[in-house]
């Protein structure tokens, strides 16, 4: 099955995600797995004993719901380059997609009439996960040396085409 249009699922609302482990306060009774498998990837002991100059961070501009095979595919990229090209790093993927994405599905084609209910039941389904992202809120960062800034710079623009909206790509030095 196809992934809808990114449009149908434009418009930010209050994200549906209440679960919980006890069944009976679940909101949510069952929603997808997260495809996202990892979140802090690289050289993290390093960073955390303060052997990087640089975070080079990537923001978005806008509000925005990211899809999480979206998110995936651009932190598959990212990583799959900074191995190649930078060797020590250490990167971070700070969002979660929490909201559960609803869809109603349609039939289409002859006889497709007589075998749904059309808006008559349309709550919907648990389909995808999608995290709730506001303008100027960071997405990932890359902790790097001052030598390997122009190619972290060069890798997080190459995610810009996975991604929807507009971001930007700011530095700050540590330490």
């Amino acid at each position: 099955m196809a992934l809808r249009k990114g449009h149908c699922y434009t418009p930010r609302k209050r994200a549906y995600t209440r679960k919980s482990r006890l069944r009976s306060k679940n909101y949510v009774k069952a929603g997808p797995p997260s495809k996202i498998s990892k979140f802090i990837m690289g050289d993290s002991p390093s960073y955390f004993a303060g052997k990087f100059d640089l975070m080079i961070s990537f923001l978005t501009c806008q509000e925005i719901q990211l899809r999480d095979n979206s998110l995936e595919a651009a932190r598959q990229l990212i990583l799959r380059h900074l191995n190649n090209d930078v060797k020590t790093f250490c990167f971070f993927l700070h969002k979660y997609p929490h909201h559960i994405l609803r869809e109603n599905k349609m039939l289409t084609g002859a006889g497709a009439d007589r075998m749904q209910s059309g808006m008559k039941h349309c709550f919907g389904k648990p389909v995808n996960l999608a995290a709730q992202v506001k303008a100027g809120e960071k997405i990932f960062s890359v902790a790097c040396n001052l030598d390997k800034a122009k190619d972290v710079h060069r890798i997080l623009d190459m995610a810009k085409p996975k991604l929807p909206k507009k971001y930007t790509i700011v530095e700050e030095k540590l330490k």
